[in-house]
């Protein structure tokens, strides 16, 4: 048994998932990839106390990349998995809790 807050790793903060959460009530999270969208919306509930309406899960590729400094070496990202949450109107997350 896996708790919560090994299913929900980080949020995902980008200028996509700002406007999402502003707009569409929707919040994103990288996920454990073995995570099933039961579990993810289960975690979400418990973590934040809010109803969960959706879950949509998407498995993001690794992509190849360059070192900075050499421009040569190429490099591998990992890829991961992220889950979109769209919650009951009225309901919010506050992502920045407690940062100062």
């Amino acid at each position: 048994m896996t708790s919560a807050y090994d299913i929900l790793r980080r949020p995902i903060i980008t200028e996509k998932s700002s406007y999402q959460s502003g707009k569409l009530n929707q919040y994103v999270f990288e996920v454990d990839p073995s995570a099933s969208k039961q579990q993810i919306k289960e975690a979400v509930e418990k973590v934040f106390d809010v109803t969960v309406n959706n879950v949509n899960v998407i498995n993001v590729p690794g992509k190849r990349t360059r070192r900075a400094r050499s421009r040569r070496l190429k490099m591998r990202r990992s890829g991961y998995k992220k889950a979109i949450v769209t919650l009951a109107a009225g309901d919010s997350i506050d992502v920045f809790e407690g940062v100062q």
